[in-house]
Order: structure tokens, then C-alpha cells, then sequence
């Protein structure tokens, strides 16, 4: 019979001996380091998966190791599944993708973020790893990286799952920097101040989301540049970084003077200890939403080739044990949009449209001026707004929107309203805008003649 309290004791104790290997091309690298107790632990087994892409280069006879059901060498497929993809042969609507991903979905997505962020260079990023979606990046990026007890610093208002993520599933503590001042832009000098703090304890993890949700800035020439030198200096003050780049709503940009890449090509190579982690993906940039599919990419100045696919590895680890791969059909269909060339004109055509209804909400914000309630927050890009209540509860306002007025929006904690522009259509913008401005005013002046004691909260 076996010893359970001493089988778990030494399981515990005895990593397996795949994860030594890749531990062991990592160990004295800034990856190395940084990597939390289920990073280290995690590997790529040399199990059916391994042996199924092995068969699949060198069987000739037949290929009995993968969990499908063939015939004449193509996979069964029921005739409601085939009509409905028209497009797609069997082998990529119904078979199990790599677990990395489809290889030439990888390498052209590869090839577009080299395209899309000119100061980049092939040799110094990881080859992209298909995930299923980029929340799942987000998350497998938290187990290869974030420890239990540890820390991280983002932005303050952020996405409300960075909370789930990093102190949920992590149970790290998320550390919310005040990104936004009373000036028109990032308050850098909070943000300098955050990573000198954490950079005391000898590792600093960050993640930045430009354009931000929910804000909707993203950082001009100027602040890329100051954010890069406060990354640079704390790495060169004996620190190893971790910076995340959710990219989620890339490309979305509506002002001249805002940075064009992203910021992970400014950290890919900048030190030997900074490791940059890049999660992107079509969902918001070719407009796939419920696809679920995004990447994720490494950069750093001090890893090559085999650290870079020991890190691939891992994360394949983290996607066998959890999804098994990401979804196939999704893949090959993003392929094909990438490929068409009625896309570009498609996409600027949705740009265009997000872009006016921008140019609105800033016309509506600029024309009500100064507002008692509600103060902007600065915002440039992406698809949301956010609006500092002062005076009122955030929740509260958006109970009274929905209920009395039938207009949806976020509440984030007691402070932060956030609006999502590119879900409004162009022409309902001004009343929707002014209906929010006259509901907080009103709650406002409702709070002030409230006996003491009492409140709207």
C-alpha cells in the first residue's frame, strides 16, 4: 500500500527531471531567476503529445498515437461542422492543433510584430506561442513568473483581472500605481517611485497595458522614453524585472504624438536583467473577439535561442496541463484574414469608425468643460474612457444610469466609471455623454443636503 503523507512529502522534494533540463539551461539568466516555484516546476512532457509530432514528421505506414478518429488519412467530420466551415479542410477545423500553435500561424504573427514595431529585431524575441485567448497569456505568464507572497505593480484604475489573476490564482499582492495625476498625461514620477520601492526587495514585476484598460491612454514619444530610462535604472541598480506588456487593444491609436510600438520594444533588449513578456493577439486587432486566441512572446538582451525555447516549453507545460492546446479552426481562420486582401481596407474602415466616435466623446468632454462630479481621466486610444468620480459612488452612478436611464457602463471600485465608446454608435454619443454628466450632478447635489451621517454609498 502506498504511504500517501510520504509519497507527497518527497514528490514535493523530487522535480521532475525534464523541468532540471530546462531549469538548468535558464539557471543564471534574468528568466532564471525570476521564475516562482510552479515556473520552475513546470515542463513539456515527452509523452503523447512529443511522440505525436515526432510520428507525424516520420510515420509512413500509419500514425497510432494522437486521440482522432481518420479515414483515408483526413479527420471524420460530422456534415453540420463541414457546412459551416466552407473554408477549412478537416485537418484544421476538427484536428488538435501543436501545443504551441499552428507553426505558420506562429512565425506570420511573428513577422507582424516585427512590422509593426520597426525598432525590433527577429533575433533578440522568442517565436510566438499561441494561446487561448490573452487572458489565458496573462495567466500563464503569472504562473511561470509570480510567487506566492510576491508582488506586483500596475496601473491605478486597471482591468479588474489583474485581481482574479495575480491575487486569486497567485495570491500575490497587485500593487496599484496612481498612473494618472492632475496633469494631462502619466504621472512618471509616481511611477518611478513604485519601481524604486519595489526594486528594494531585489525583483520588481510590472505589467503596463497601452492603451490602457480602463483608462484609454497610451503613452506619448516622451513618456515611452521616460518609462524605458525607469525601467533601465532599475535594472542597472542590481534588479531583475519582470514587464508584461498587455497589448491587448495595440494599434488602436487616435492622436499624433502617441508612441507607435509597443513598449516590449523598448525592454526586449534593453538589459541583460530585464525580461520583457509581450501578450497580444487578433481579438481586438482584426476584430475576432470571441475567438480566444492570442500570443505570447519573450525578450530579453541576455537570452538566445535555447533559452528561449526552454521558456516555450514551459509555457507549452502550463498550456498541456491546463487547455491542451489552443483552438484550431481559430487559428487557420485568423490566417486566412491575415491573408485576404480585403482586410486592410476592412480594418481601416473599422479604425475610421472608432476613431469618429473619439473625436465625439472629446468634442462632448471639451464642450461640458469642468464638471463637480465627473473629471476625465487623459485617454487617446483604444476603446474606453474612464471618468474620476468625485463626490458620488462609481457603482452608484452606474446602478442609476442602468436602472433609470438604460445606459450600461463599469463601475471600478467606489472611484472609476469607465465607458466603452466603441460600443456606442457615433450619433448617440452626445445625449448618452450628457445624460451620465446630468445623473452625477444630480446625485452630487442629492449627497450635499443628505442629513450628516447619511449617504448615497
Amino acid at each position: 500500500m502506498i504511504d500517501i503523507k510520504a509519497y507527497s512529502h518527497n514528490h514535493g522534494k523530487n522535480m521532475n527531471g525534464l523541468a532540471l533540463e530546462l531549469n538548468s539551461v535558464l539557471d543564471g539568466t534574468c528568466a532564471g531567476r525570476l521564475l516562482s516555484q510552479q515556473g520552475r516546476r513546470f515542463y513539456f512532457p515527452r509523452g503523447i503529445i512529443a511522440q505525436s509530432a515526432e510520428a507525424k514528421a516520420a510515420a509512413r505506414l500509419v500514425n497510432a498515437t494522437i486521440g482522432m478518429a481518420y479515414q483515408d488519412g483526413k479527420p471524420l467530420m460530422l456534415s453540420a461542422i463541414a457546412d459551416s466551415m466552407p473554408t477549412l479542410t478537416a485537418e484544421e477545423a476538427v484536428a488538435y492543433a501543436p501545443t504551441a500553435g499552428v507553426e505558420k500561424v506562429r512565425r506570420v504573427w511573428q513577422d507582424l510584430i516585427l512590422q509593426k514595431n520597426p525598432s525590433l529585431r527577429q533575433d533578440r524575441i522568442s517565436l510566438p506561442v499561441v494561446v487561448p485567448g490573452l487572458t489565458a497569456g496573462i495567466s500563464y505568464t503569472a504562473d511561470l513568473f509570480v510567487e506566492d507572497g510576491s508582488s506586483v505593480l500596475t496601473s491605478d484604475p486597471c482591468w479588474d483581472n489583474y485581481g482574479l489573476i495575480f491575487q486569486e490564482r497567485r495570491n500575490a499582492a497587485l500593487i496599484g500605481v496612481p498612473f494618472f495625476g492632475a496633469g494631462p498625461g502619466l504621472d512618471m514620477a509616481a511611477v518611478g517611485r513604485a519601481l524604486e520601492g519595489a526594486a528594494e526587495t531585489g525583483v520588481v514585476r510590472v505589467i503596463l497595458n497601452f492603451p490602457n484598460n480602463p483608462s484609454g491612454y497610451s503613452p506619448t514619444q516622451a513618456e515611452a522614453e521616460a518609462i524605458t530610462a525607469l525601467i533601465l535604472k532599475t535594472a542597472q541598480k542590481g534588479a531583475d524585472v519582470l514587464v508584461i506588456c498587455d497589448d491587448a487593444y495595440f494599434g488602436h491609436f487616435y492622436e499624433d504624438n502617441i508612441f507607435k510600438e509597443s513598449l516590449f520594444a523598448c525592454f526586449a533588449s534593453l538589459h541583460d536583467r530585464v525580461l520583457a513578456v509581450k501578450i497580444d493577439g487578433p481579438i481586438k486587432e482584426e476584430y475576432v473577439w470571441g475567438l480566444r486566441m492570442g500570443f505570447l512572446t519573450f525578450g530579453s538582451r541576455g537570452l538566445g535561442s535555447e533559452h528561449y525555447e526552454a521558456l516555450i516549453k514551459k509555457v507549452m507545460g502550463a498550456i498541456r496541463s491546463s487547455v491542451s492546446c489552443a483552438n484550431t479552426p481559430a487559428q487557420y481562420f485568423i490566417l486566412q484574414a491575415l491573408e485576404d486582401k480585403r482586410s486592410a481596407a476592412e480594418k481601416e474602415q473599422f479604425q475610421e469608425i472608432l476613431r469618429n466616435r473619439y473625436r465625439m466623446v472629446k468634442k462632448v468632454i471639451n464642450e461640458q468643460g469642468n464638471h463637480p462630479a465627473l473629471d476625465a481621466l487623459p485617454f487617446n486610444s483604444g476603446y474606453f474612457m474612464s471618468f474620476r468620480c468625485r463626490g458620488i459612488n462609481a457603482e452608484t452612478l452606474r446602478t442609476e444610469l442602468l436602472t433609470r436611464h438604460g445606459i450600461g457602463t463599469v463601475s471600478l471600485g467606489e472611484n472609476y466609471l469607465r465607458v466603452a465608446f466603441s460600443s456606442i454608435d457615433e450619433e448617440k454619443i452626445p445625449e448618452a455623454y450628457h445624460t451620465i454628466y446630468q445623473t452625477a450632478l444630480a446625485m452630487q447635489e442629492k449627497n450635499a443636503v443628505l442629513p450628516a451621517g447619511h449617504s448615497l454609498r
